[in-house]
């Protein structure tokens, strides 16, 4: 299955200088939040492949103009040919907002999101907008990740983590490929397609790889 992630800005490959045929290899479209709904809409026209997707924090415009022909999988598990993607909106409250919560809340949420989870027997994929804490987040309020998440990577061991939120433009803190255990995580910055069954062990033995020649922790 090949998977294009996007989130955060829009890839003007995919929207400015979008040519017929250029999704055509594309099984699934994952967004991960911050993006412009009428690019989604968009991608959604242009190719057979389903687009599901996580609100950002900025995405409160969603209510007033949908992405058409797209799914919402908010705290929801949708499963795609076998492959089960748990998705989970927002990120760590620095203000008020439709799709921002406390550590305390996230925790809650979890304790209702956990019977989903026991009922599909786990998942594969898990989508969420912010990142784990302390898994490629930031240190200030806005970009801190969720401490439930990690808990979630800790208990389920997923195959792949996908979520966005962390912009190339924060420094250190941004890297496109990390792992956490046996857990391949992806930063779906501005966009980035992968193979689900066939490229999953080279991408996490060449980035543990890298991750131990630069001396990078978790």
């Amino acid at each position: 299955m090949r998977i294009l992630a996007i989130a955060d800005e829009e890839a003007k490959k995919y929207w400015d200088y979008y040519k017929k045929g250029m999704l055509d290899d594309i099984d699934l479209i994952v967004s991960c939040g911050d993006l412009d709904p009428r690019y989604l809409s968009f991608l959604a026209t242009f190719t057979h492949a389903p687009v599901i997707y996580v609100h950002g924090n900025h995405d409160e415009k969603y209510k007033q103009i949908p992405p058409d022909g797209c799914i919402c999988i908010d705290r929801e598990i949708f499963v795609f040919q076998g492959v089960r993607l748990l998705g989970i909106d927002g990120c760590v409250q620095y203000r008020p907002g439709r799709y921002q919560y406390t550590q305390e809340e996230m925790d809650r949420k979890m304790v209702f999101l956990k019977r989903k989870i026991r009922k599909y027997g786990g998942f594969d994929i898990l989508v969420t907008h912010a990142p784990a804490y302390r898994i490629g987040d930031g240190e200030d309020l806005p970009h801190q990740g969720f401490r439930a998440y990690r808990a979630l990577l800790d208990r389920y061991q997923p195959e792949y983590y996908l979520h966005g939120h962390v912009h190339p433009t924060y420094g250190r803190q941004y890297r496109r490929l990390k792992t956490y255990g046996d857990t391949l995580i992806i930063n779906a910055y501005e966009s980035y397609v992968f193979e689900y069954e066939t490229e999953r062990e080279l991408n996490l033995q060449k980035t543990r790889d890298w991750e131990e020649k630069h001396g990078l922790g978790r």
